[in-house]
């Protein structure tokens, strides 16, 4: 892969996104093009930056990742969305991909393997 891949980190907890910014910033094919604390901010943000990649978590204020994950694809369909969230069971992974997420990732899987899902994403793209 010889292209940078853009990511938008989405999820209401400031932390957890600089925490995935350092790590994201690690790899030479991966750039943290902005960050939002809710869906809201990350459909802005979608739309003005293009990103390749969203990461969405889903429990936020002012609109959830999963509502915000259905409006994106609704206005930029070409921009897919990885859902991340600690809220990992069948009815919320089943409410993910009906809302047009590319893949759901649970967080206590670990920043690898949202690594490898976002490239993965990407590339089928």
């Amino acid at each position: 892969m010889n292209e940078v891949i853009k990511v938008l980190l989405v999820d209401d907890k400031a932390t957890v996104r600089a925490g995935l910014r350092m790590r994201l910033d690690l790899e030479p094919d991966l750039t943290v093009a902005g960050e939002a604390g809710d869906g809201l901010e990350a459909l802005e943000l979608a739309r003005r930056l293009q990103p390749d990649v969203v990461v969405m978590d889903i429990k936020m204020p002012k609109m959830d990742g999963i509502t915000a994950t259905s409006e994106m694809q609704a206005v930029a369909p070409h921009i897919p969305a990885v859902m991340s969230s600690i809220h990992d069971d069948a009815r919320t992974r089943f409410r993910a991909y009906a809302a047009g997420a590319a893949a759901f990732v649970g967080k206590h899987e670990g920043v690898e393997f949202l690594i490898d899902t976002i490239r993965r994403v990407v590339k089928r793209n």
